[in-house]
């Protein structure tokens, strides 16, 4: 998807219109909440105002969007999530709730990042993987270094409580 923006330093507007059509304005065209979706994904800044009173609609677009996504197969977040979720509306938490889920969520996003760099650093090591017995790497070499790049991803994942089992062991 691509987007032309007047000044890049500011969101895309989208404006949301009485018949519940989105138009962005960057494109100059309408749009859906798949579309929504895949700025989103793309990393692009935007915000949905109402056409008319020029009230913030981003949040409520973004919660839809959530909710259709949540209602096919391909579900993101536990029920019992959301049911603790739902508890805290109303509760004393729900004034930090909000900047602690962003922090952590940030830091989840951070170390996916991490994760994923690991991973190609470590592919990138393995350039073509129909050379790798005509270079003389034996089966055991490659076994040893695919446990080499998991054990890698699983410390990467220790933040979380998943540490690696003989990390635990390694550190009694």
């Amino acid at each position: 998807m691509t987007k032309a923006k007047a000044n890049k330093n500011e969101p895309t507007v989208i404006k949301k219109y009485a018949n519940r059509r989105l138009y962005d304005t960057g494109r100059s065209s309408y749009v859906t909440l798949d579309d929504i979706c895949e700025m989103v994904q793309e990393g692009h800044d935007f915000v949905v105002i109402d056409a008319k009173s020029g009230e913030d609609l981003t949040r409520g677009v973004l919660t839809q969007i959530i909710a259709d996504q949540e209602s096919t197969d391909e579900t993101l977040l536990p029920t019992n999530f959301l049911r603790t979720l739902i508890g805290f509306y109303g509760n004393n938490a729900q004034t930090m709730l909000p900047s602690y889920l962003d922090q952590t969520m940030n830091l989840f996003a951070q170390n996916q990042e991490n994760i994923q760099e690991q991973l190609n650093k470590s592919m990138g090591e393995i350039k073509n993987i129909d050379n790798i017995f005509t270079q003389g790497i034996s089966m055991e070499e490659l076994t040893r270094k695919n446990m080499e790049m998991f054990e890698n991803a699983m410390k990467m994942m220790q933040p979380f409580g998943m540490g690696y089992a003989s990390d635990k062991k390694a550190s009694k």
